[in-house]
């Protein structure tokens, strides 16, 4: 997330680890709705006097009013993702920050601390001609940790747009610690990254599989490329070339290529097709393993951090209305600790007694499908039901009669990576919810990103305020229905095809909290494989 520093006159901005948890982009915080994104010389300032139309190609300009939100939204939504630019064009790779050449040092290190105490943190960027950056926009990761305890900390990155960065990192934990710092992109890259996420450049294709009747009794099979139309003009095929699938209550567009022989109503599945890179030579250099996601030299100290009379954290209930902190939380002993509330860890007997006379819908991609397999693993006497359907693809389902417990999971529809499946499987998270009753027993957990950072960040927003729009009227008919919105998990691959997973952080909660606040919703921020949750 990037905010204004209260400390300095001086323009900075702050990297917040949880991005929306750093304002995770817009997007992605947008609708996980059971959760709810320079005075210096050489920093072009983001300054926006209302919002401006997005161009999705040469000829296509979508509003805030074609995404389904307010201009005021909108432009709220680009100020949670604004970040700092180069001052000049970059058109060499020695131009760009260099991992090798820039460091960390801690400052005033003493010879002990206290829990509960701060550490503070400096890095300076250099080029790789160990030149010191003149502008900011790198973006950097700063953590405390100790392996034996398995304990770990984030801290707020504060980008002063100078080449220089500051981190204040909290010390939760009795013992040792090291600090240790990755440039996770350069802001040469993070340049590419906005350069293409708003683009229609189809980056994912996907497969279209139709299946009819032929001569003779036979059976007809044509596969051809699908993919999303998007905008007056963002079809990536042009002319009457195309059968177009319309869902009538989200407006979603999809596309597949006219079959030879079969008719347009003859679709039948849908599958993964190949990925297209944008990036030009320079660009896949700037993308390159040594340059991405490496962690930079610096102080290597150990912090000797000694007990503390004052505790810290909370234990506070879990309630609606909380806010996140930075740091949300640490790692102890392999387990989370909240700052935000007094969450707790579940025994399995715990499991199946708080889910008693539940039915949970899980919603999304993968990620909440190992929810359920986490679930079917944990919860005693649960057992899937056999729905002849994939075990990866879904949709699944699983019960337990004694509690009178029952969990589904299934994927969101198009846009979607996952292999061969009936394209009737694939439901709009917004449709599956306008058809829920809700009330108390009734438990909703989405996720909404993945699959989308292939495509247009306005297309993003478009479908989270759709999704919005449906939890808004759930949580109205029946306000005791739980919802959870689970964010995108963080970790994973760092090559970018599409837009970031901060920014769809960002987007995804600021969307939807904005409308569902003081309602039973509660936001799950994923960052690597942590996570905090508030209502």
């Amino acid at each position: 997330m990037v905010t204004p520093s209260k400390k300095s006159k001086a323009p900075v901005c702050r990297l917040r680890p949880y991005a929306l948890l750093q304002a995770c982009a817009l997007w992605t915080l947008f609708c996980l709705a059971l959760w709810a994104l320079h005075d210096g010389n050489h920093i072009k300032l983001f300054q926006p006097t209302r919002p401006k139309p997005v161009q999705n190609n040469s000829s296509s300009i979508i509003s805030a009013f074609d995404m389904g939100i307010s201009d005021e939204e909108w432009e709220r939504l680009q100020k949670a993702i604004d970040w700092p630019i180069p001052d000049q064009e970059i058109t060499r790779l020695d131009q760009s920050t260099s991992p090798v050449h820039s460091t960390f040092s801690i400052v005033g290190l003493k010879e002990s601390y206290k829990v509960g105490e701060n550490i503070y943190v400096t890095i300076t960027a250099r080029d790789h001609n160990k030149n010191l950056k003149r502008y900011g926009g790198d973006f950097f990761k700063a953590k405390l940790f100790n392996l034996e305890l398995k304990a770990s900390v984030y801290g707020e990155v504060v980008d002063h747009r100078n080449g220089t960065y500051s981190v204040a990192l909290l010390l939760p934990w009795e013992g040792q610690a090291q600090v240790s710092v990755r440039l996770e992109h350069s802001s040469e890259v993070v340049q590419i990254l906005k350069k293409y996420r708003d683009s229609s450049f189809p980056r994912s294709h996907y497969n279209g599989y139709f299946e009819g009747p032929g001569l003779n009794k036979t059976r007809i099979s044509e596969v051809v490329e699908c993919n999303l139309k998007w905008g007056a003009d963002g079809s990536w095929r042009k002319g009457d070339c195309c059968c177009e699938y319309k869902d009538i209550r989200t407006g979603t567009v999809w596309q597949c290529e006219r079959p030879k022989e079969l008719s347009c109503d003859k679709l039948v599945h849908h599958s993964y097709g190949h990925l297209e890179s944008p990036l030009n030579h320079f660009e896949q250099q700037l993308f390159t393993k040594n340059l991405t996601n490496i962690a930079i030299s610096g102080d290597k100290n150990i912090i000797n951090v000694l007990p503390n009379t004052a505790s810290i954290g909370t234990m506070e209930k879990c309630r609606s209305g909380m806010t996140t902190p930075v740091p949300a939380g640490f790692y102890l002993k392999d387990v989370w600790k909240s700052f935000v509330c007094n969450t707790r860890q579940f025994s399995p007997a715990q499991m199946g007694y708080c889910l008693k006379n539940k039915i949970v819908y899980l919603m999304g991609d993968s990620t909440t499908r190992q929810w359920f397999e986490y679930l079917e693993r944990n919860v005693p006497g649960i057992k899937r039901m056999d729905l002849h359907t994939p075990p990866a693809n879904g949709p699944l389902m699983a019960v337990e009669l004694e509690n009178n417990i029952i969990i589904h999971w299934r994927p969101h529809s198009v846009p979607v990576r996952f292999s061969k499946m009936p394209i009737t499987n694939l439901h709009y998270i917004s449709n599956d919810i306008d058809e829920l009753a809700g009330g108390p027993h009734v438990v909703i957990v989405f996720t909404f990103f993945a699959h989308l950072v292939f495509h247009p960040i306005t297309f993003y927003v478009y479908e989270v305020a759709k999704i919005r729009q449906s939890v808004v009227a759930l949580l109205s008919r029946a306000p005791e229905t739980t919802v959870i919105i689970k964010s995108a998990n963080t970790a994973g691959l760092k090559c970018l095809l599409g837009f970031s997973w901060t920014e769809g952080q960002t987007l995804l909660f600021s969307t939807m909290r904005q409308q569902v606040l003081g309602h039973n919703l509660i936001f799950i921020k994923v960052t690597g494989t942590c996570c905090s949750w508030t209502q």
